[in-house]
């Protein structure tokens, strides 16, 4: 059995020019829409993305391991700057099931307190088994929010460890969340993950071990600081809103920092293998794989390797 090229969906010319305009005026129902076109790989949605003007709005990833109030501390964040009228966006992805595919947690519902805000708009994602943290499609997904004209982007990612320095490729501002709970072993958490946090959070920080931990921390960064950025070390509650406004300055504050311009053109490059390996990839299909593997498991001789072999040609 072999894989047949899909032939996408196309949408009738007006319908697209109709939900382009709409999107430049910040249509919610129209951005949704765009999204749910992208995330089904529907053709005309992935070329409409080559028109688009995006704004230069800063792109926050708020990333750290399961646990630590991420959900919560961007509630809080929301609060804070929805309270000074600015149009803020989330991206929450979601851990997926392998079987399924769908989002099996929907942070929606944690920040359930601001979902009918006029100037909010979340989306929940699946991360569809990236080990990366984020969702095949996040990056059109972010251009289309920078399309929609938001003061604020925020990606919240899975929270799987180490494996998460993909959002260093997305973010402008990467946001690394932890609790005092990790302990005084920083050697724990130092490897990949550390280096990627251009601010370090410290939530939950009212208890046992929080000042040890922060102390740690604060050496830490320091160890990692260039001429330009010296990563802040930021003591949080989020359910108490302490310690928001200092790291929402803490955003802004790096926000100015001059790019690095050798960093910028290696991310820009890590974005452009990504986007470039699921446009090549968007043809194969789960559900054909899956019964070609089937077939194939009959054989005495069954190789996985041998299997895939038509599709690296």
């Amino acid at each position: 059995m072999v894989a047949t090229q899909i032939e996408l969906p196309r949408l009738p010319a007006n319908n697209l020019i109709a939900l382009k305009e709409e999107l430049a005026l910040g249509n919610r129902k129209a951005l949704a829409r765009l999204i749910s076109l992208l995330e089904n790989n529907q053709a005309d949605a992935i070329a409409l993305l080559q028109e688009l003007t995006f704004s230069e709005v800063a792109i926050v990833g708020i990333t750290g391991p399961p646990g630590a109030g991420k959900s919560t501390l961007i509630n809080a964040l929301c609060s804070y700057w929805l309270n000074q009228g600015e149009k803020v966006g989330i991206v929450a992805v979601d851990p997926s099931s392998p079987f399924n595919r769908g989002a099996i947690m929907g942070d929606r519902l944690r920040m359930s307190e601001h979902f009918l805000h006029p100037n909010l708009f979340i989306r929940s994602m699946a991360s569809r088994g990236n080990l990366g943290g984020l969702s095949p499609r996040i990056f059109e997904v972010c251009d289309l929010y920078r399309a929609a004209g938001f003061d604020r982007v925020i990606i919240e990612t899975v929270g799987v460890g180490q494996s998460e320095v993909e959002i260093a490729a997305l973010a402008d501002t990467t946001v690394l969340v932890l609790v005092p709970e990790a302990g005084d072993d920083i050697q724990t958490i130092k490897s990949g993950i550390m280096e990627i946090g251009e601010i370090f959070v410290l939530n939950k920080s009212d208890r046992a071990g929080a000042d040890t931990f922060y102390k740690n921390l604060k050496l830490l960064a320091h160890t990692h600081a260039d001429a330009a950025w010296e990563s802040p070390v930021i003591k949080t509650v989020a359910h108490k809103q302490e310690g928001i406004a200092e790291l929402a300055l803490a955003i802004d504050a790096h926000k100015k920092v001059p790019v690095n311009a050798k960093r910028k053109l290696n991310l820009l490059a890590q974005r452009a293998l990504l986007l470039i390996a699921t446009a090549r990839t968007k043809d194969i299909q789960l559900e054909v794989l899956e019964s070609e593997i089937e077939l194939a498991m009959r054989e005495p001789d069954f190789n996985l390797y041998k299997l895939i072999a038509k599709y690296l040609s």
